[in-house]
This record gives C-alpha cells, sequence and structure tokens, in this order.
C-alpha cells in the first residue's frame, strides 16, 4: 500500500535527496494522516458522546489533535523545502525540527487536558453506556493508527524525517492507548454486573500515555535544535571514506553540524606524510570532499595535517607519548604530534583527545600526562592541547 501511494502521488521517489521529492512525501504523509484522523475523530467523538465515554471521547479529541499536528507537518515541509537565501545560508530544513517542537506542544496539551478531565470523572463517575458497535470502531482505529504508524516509519526512514517518525511514534502510542480502552470496554460488555469505572481510569492511562509520547518527541526535537553529537552512521560515513584513502595516515578533530535532513556540514584533519607533494595531496583532499559530498550529501571542508613518518627519532618519541597516554586513561588519544629539540629540553608538542565522560579536568590532562613523560626523561617537556570529543 505504501509503495503504491508513493508511485501514484510522488514523481521520481527514489530521489530522496531532492527538494522537491521530499516535500512530495511530506505532502502525501500530512494529507494521508490529516484524513485518517478526522474520520477517526468524527466516529469516536459520536461514539464517545452518544454512549458517555469519557475514554473515548479522550481518543477522540487524541486524533483530531494528531490531524492538527499533521496540518503544522504540512506546512513545515513547504517551508523546509524552500532553497537556501542570503538570511539563511544553509537553507531552511531545521523547520522540521521546530515543527516536531510544536507537535509535542500540542500532543503535551492535549494530554494534561485529557487527564484533568479523566481524574474528575473518577471522583464524579458518569457511568458509560457499552455497545457492541463501540468495540468495532475500536478495533478498526487501532487498525488504521498501527498502518499509519508504519506507513510514516517508512516514509520517514526514506527520506530521514524528524516529523515522520515523530508521527510514527504517536501513532503506535495511540495503539496503545486505543488497546487499553478496548480491554475496558469488553470487560464493561462482558461483565456488566461488577459496575466498575474502568471508563475514566482508562482515560487517566492514555492521557499518560500522550504525555509520555510528547515528552519523547520534545527531547528529540530540542537535542536536534540545540545540536546533538552526530549519529553513528555520519560518523561511519566520513570515517570510511577517509581510511579508504591510502594517502591518509588518520583523522581528527571532526565536527559535524547538522542543518536538517540532507544538509550536513562537517569539518575534519586529515594527516597526510610532510614529504608528499603538496599538489598530490591537495588533489587527494579535493576528491575526498566531492565525493563525500557526492554520494551522502556531506559538505565537507578538510584541513591537511603534515606529519613527520621517516625520522627515527620523531617515531619513537610518538610512541612513547602514545603509550604514556594511554597509560593514564586508555581511551584517550594523540594526534598532530610534533618535536622541538633543544640544547638543554626537548619540547613534544600535540594534542590529547579526550572523551566527555572522562571526569578529569582539562588541567588534570596535562598534568598527569606530563608527569609519566617527565619521568622517563626530565628533560622532555610537553605541549599538550587538550580537544573533548
Amino acid at each position: 500500500m505504501t509503495d503504491l501511494l508513493c508511485k501514484l502521488f510522488i514523481k521520481n521517489p527514489r530521489k530522496t535527496a531532492d527538494a522537491a521529492v521530499r516535500r512530495a512525501y511530506g505532502t502525501l504523509a500530512s494529507i494521508v494522516g490529516i484524513l485518517v484522523n478526522t474520520l477517526l475523530f468524527g466516529l469516536k467523538f459520536t461514539v464517545g458522546t452518544l454512549f458517555h465515554s469519557v475514554a473515548i471521547r479522550a481518543d477522540a479529541i487524541n486524533n483530531i489533535s494528531d490531524a492538527g499536528s499533521q496540518l503544522v507537518s504540512l506546512i513545515s515541509f513547504r517551508i523546509s523545502s524552500k532553497p537556501a537565501d542570503r538570511e539563511h545560508p544553509f537553507g531552511h530544513a531545521r523547520m522540521e525540527y521546530v515543527t516536531s517542537l510544536i507537535v509535542s506542544f500540542l500532543i503535551l496539551h492535549v494530554g494534561l487536558e485529557l487527564l484533568t478531565e479523566s481524574v474528575v470523572k473518577i471522583f464524579k463517575p458518569e457511568p458509560p453506556t457499552v455497545k457492541s458497535v463501540t468495540v468495532w470502531i475500536l478495533l478498526a482505529s487501532i487498525g488504521a493508527k498501527l498502518w499509519l504508524g508504519l506507513f510514516n516509519r517508512t516514509l520517514g526512514r526514506r527520506i530521514d524525517s524528524s516529523v515522520m517518525r515523530a508521527t510514527a511514534a504517536d501513532a503506535f502510542s495511540d495503539c496503545l492507548s486505543t488497546g487499553a480502552i478496548l480491554i475496558s470496554t469488553l470487560v464493561m460488555l462482558l461483565f456488566p454486573q461488577w459496575n466498575l469505572n474502568l471508563d475514566a481510569y482508562m482515560g487517566v492511562i492514555v492521557a499518560i500515555l500522550i504525555l509520555i509520547s510528547g515528552v519523547k518527541i520534545l527531547l528529540e526535537a530540542k537535542d536536534s535544535l540545540l545540536g546533538g553529537a552526530p549519529s553513528e552512521e555520519v560518523v561511519r560515513q566520513i570515517t570510511e571514506a577517509v581510511e579508504a584513502v591510502p594517502q591518509a595516515l588518520g583523522i581528527h578533530d571532526l565536527e559535524v553540524h547538522n542543518y536538517g535532513p540532507g544538509h550536513i556540514v562537517a569539518t575534519l584533519h586529515v594527516e597526510v606524510d610532510g614529504k608528499t607533494d603538496v599538489f598530490e595531496t591537495h588533489d587527494m583532499i579535493d576528491a575526498l570532499e566531492q565525493r563525500l559530498r557526492r554520494e551522502w550529501g556531506i559538505l565537507a571542508t578538510i584541513h591537511m595535517d603534515p606529519i613527520v613518518t621517516d625520522n627515527e627519532t620523531v617515531n619513537r618519541l610518538r610512541e612513547l607519548t602514545i603509550r604514556e597516554v594511554e597509560a593514564v586513561d586508555p581511551s584517550m588519544r594523540i594526534h598532530d604530534f610534533r618535536m622541538v629539540q633543544g640544547p638543554t629540553h626537548t619540547n613534544l608538542i600535540f594534542d590529547v583527545a579526550v572523551p566527555f565522560e572522562l571526569p578529569l579536568t582539562e588541567d588534570e590532562v596535562k598534568r598527569a600526562v606530563a608527569d609519566r613523560i617527565s619521568r622517563v626523561d626530565p628533560s622532555y617537556f610537553t605541549v599538550i592541547t587538550v580537544d573533548r570529543v
């Protein structure tokens, strides 16, 4: 069904890096979501009102809020597909993250409203009238929401859309909440003599599930807007591309900035043999940048770091420094190693890459490394730059 809809309504659906194709995917997902959620709202709100069920009315209001969220998503895809301009040189793709934030606020608002109404019904119960038609509508709702979740998850993976992933997560949580209402409805239908006020309690459960979904979407959108760590996939793509070039001897100082799906900017340092012809090295760096942009849409700026590879003293002291740094903590790495010899002492100049999780301060790292190296030879002085990675 998903592939059929994509073929019918999206031109060149495989060209997911194209802004027009992304907008077509977003438009399709939004329109389908609006139609499905509006239909479910009409059915459930009618049944919930006729049969005095606060849980089903709550689920109906959740559906219409989802339709509103999809409308916001539709607008966001229109804006995010706009090309770069003077005020926004990196394009407008981050609008999807802003939209995810708005969607999360809408979901949280709905969840709080439903939680309040359900709690009131616990203390002031209004017994619902249970009919078999309610069961069939709830089953149809679960089926529709399950399909909608799978539909959005598939499209979200194809175009790497945080909005669609958020919509899919919301749809799956709706299945759970509607399933809880279905169970309570079946219990009240099969065992009317128990006289349980399950409807209000199911309303509370639905509200809590909605709130959890909203918080998850909020946290994901927050990380994207603040600038979270790059995904493992992007790091792997860049690292493998560098390692595939024989002239590249190492990679460090990798920084990745995500300006929205398909708009990734990266800077990195690549170590090369200092004796290699500079024009030959520049050609290699240029080809590497072009490959990253062509194959993965990563706009990379690569800094060339020449290193000495055929000096026995430099190589020996580099290995000594690596060993002593790893003795302080095995997770630390060095790069940009240089040596300056003098008549009374030798300066060892290098950077230390320190994981954010390591509790040592920069000064503590410098002192610990300097202390270990000076024990080997007091004439070795260290000039250290600490990089957090």
